[in-house]
């Protein structure tokens, strides 16, 4: 990946909507949601909404295609996996034990809570 590539995903994540937006279609993948019920669920008007996923489809992190009227959006998991590449790329100076946590703590979806 990219420097740029990986600095237009941390930009997009990095105002509060958009992180809710893009967990919120983590959480509903694979099947993804309509624009309109991201918009209900977090509380955020249409437009408005539509224009945070416009800043995270240019990252590449949300996906969209559309089903008769609506658009569904889904989380491109592909790409948070090149992100999170990008960020342990030289990770321990070539020393992988080093890093055993980070990986492990990647390997494995954590339970569902009722906190979500």
């Amino acid at each position: 990946m990219e420097t740029l590539k990986a600095i237009a995903s941390f930009g997009a994540l990095s105002q509060e909507t958009r992180l809710e937006a893009f967990r919120l279609l983590v959480r509903h993948e694979p099947e993804g949601l309509p624009a309109g019920e991201i918009a209900r669920q977090l509380g955020v008007p249409h437009n408005t909404m539509s224009a945070h996923l416009s800043v995270l489809a240019r990252a590449e992190l949300v996906l969209s295609q559309r089903q008769s009227r609506s658009i569904i959006y889904r989380a491109n998991l592909n790409r948070v996996q090149e992100t999170i590449q990008f960020l342990v790329n030289d990770c321990c100076a070539g020393h992988p034990q080093v890093c055993a946590p980070l990986t492990s703590s990647l390997i494995a979806c954590p339970a569902q809570s009722d906190e979500l």
